[in-house]
């Protein structure tokens, strides 16, 4: 088999000028190379040429210069874990291998089942991360109580709860605004919201692969409404399936323009398709090059953003720790197996869970400076305690 060696790691803040522009031949390559190093922002046709035209090495050295100016050497990492109330769905996304239409598991969680998760959880973990299927028996009430229940319990946890697409069939069953509904579940103990329900933007691909699911209009409202009530989100975007390098950009365009506004997103975190158990098995999965190459164009065209995450469970852990040479600086989080969504699609990592020291290890193994965070990237200086071995396996 073929080993693919990361890209080389690079001593100095920034990958020098003269060493980038020597590793391309190609003038427009070095032209854009060029503005970037001058701090110009790309347009989406400069974008759309990174993709079809950017040599894989190339874009990881471009890409890790702008990692390093928004992050220098430091990877972040987080103790997390995920609770997935329910995979009962209102949508049937063809590309879903968590919903019960689809698995062979179906479950929905009480709330003393949810309350039991998280008091078994060490004391040291910072971040519950909730979200799972639209469930067509659940409203906006229900789910506000959760977030009650837990804050009661565990008044020291980030919750960051509820995808925008959950969202929007809760409160819209609630006969409630997007602003009034966020603030109800904000009063509830609601901290930041995650960035799934995304998958892609472009309407026609995402009526042929999750028609019933809200509309990209509707999910960038949410977030943007969220932003300016004072909660933070992630963003994500689904892909290695029907969609093309410009229906790619066009995501991120879109989030970009958001991100002008706002400044609301902490993260952008791309989302492989995984063809397991689902309506789009047929398709075969995209090559480890491709997510590399995803990865560094998402680094430079996104710059508004502070932070890229590579979503371990998703790719795997050597893929994510490869992507660290192509502009990734989050590793999102030790997780505990806690979540299913990417096992059940048939992901590598079917129970995904690091401990503390295990992902600090991981980390400099590539070079890297692993630094603990809480929710919103604020760096902690305190040193894991023996016991928060246990927070992440």
């Amino acid at each position: 088999m073929r080993v693919i060696r990361p890209v080389m790691s690079y001593s100095n803040e920034t990958v020098s000028k003269e060493l980038l522009l020597k590793a391309s031949q190609c003038p427009e390559t070095r032209q854009l190379a060029e503005w970037v190093l001058a701090n110009h922002r790309l347009t989406p046709e400069e974008g759309l040429w990174l993709f079809e035209n950017g040599e894989l090495g190339w874009l990881g050295m471009l890409a890790e210069v702008i990692r390093q100016r928004h992050n220098g050497n430091r990877v972040f990492f987080i103790r997390n874990f995920h609770i997935e109330p329910t995979n009962i769905c209102v949508n049937k996304c063809r590309f879903c291998s968590f919903s019960h239409h689809f698995s062979k598991e179906q479950w929905e969680l009480s709330l003393e089942e949810i309350l039991g998760q998280v008091a078994n959880q060490p004391p040291e973990v910072r971040e519950l991360h909730i979200t799972g299927a639209v469930h067509p028996g659940r409203d906006l009430y229900y789910y506000g109580e959760i977030l009650k229940a837990i804050r009661k319990l565990r008044p020291a946890l980030h919750l960051k709860a509820y995808s925008a697409v959950e969202l929007d069939y809760m409160i819209t069953r609630a006969g409630l605004t997007v602003t009034e509904g966020l603030t109800y579940l904000k009063e509830c103990g609601l901290d930041s919201i995650p960035g799934g329900g995304a998958e892609i933007f472009d309407e026609v691909i995402r009526r042929d692969i999750a028609g019933m699911k809200s509309s990209s209009e509707t999910w960038l409202g949410i977030h943007e409404t969220a932003h300016q009530l004072g909660i933070s989100s992630n963003a994500t975007m689904l892909y290695g399936h029907l969609e093309s390098y410009a229906h790619r950009i066009d995501h991120m365009e879109r989030l970009r323009m958001l991100q002008d506004r706002t400044g609301g997103f902490n993260a952008f975190i791309p989302l492989k398709f995984r063809n397991w158990n689902n309506e789009m098995e047929q398709l075969p999965e995209v090559a480890i090059t491709e997510d590399m190459r995803n990865y560094a164009v998402a680094r430079v065209y996104l710059d508004n953003i502070p932070h890229l995450k590579a979503y371990w469970p998703a790719i795997g852990k050597p893929h994510a720790q490869l992507s660290l040479s192509f502009g990734v600086d989050d590793m999102d989080g030790t997780i505990n197996d806690s979540t299913r969504i990417y096992s059940l699609a048939g992901a590598e990592e079917q129970r995904p869970a690091f401990t503390v020291s295990e992902m600090q290890e991981f980390i400099r193994r590539a070079n890297r400076e692993p630094v603990e965070r809480n929710s919103l990237y604020h760096p902690l200086l305190s040193s894991p305690s023996p016991s928060g071995e246990g927070a992440g396996g």
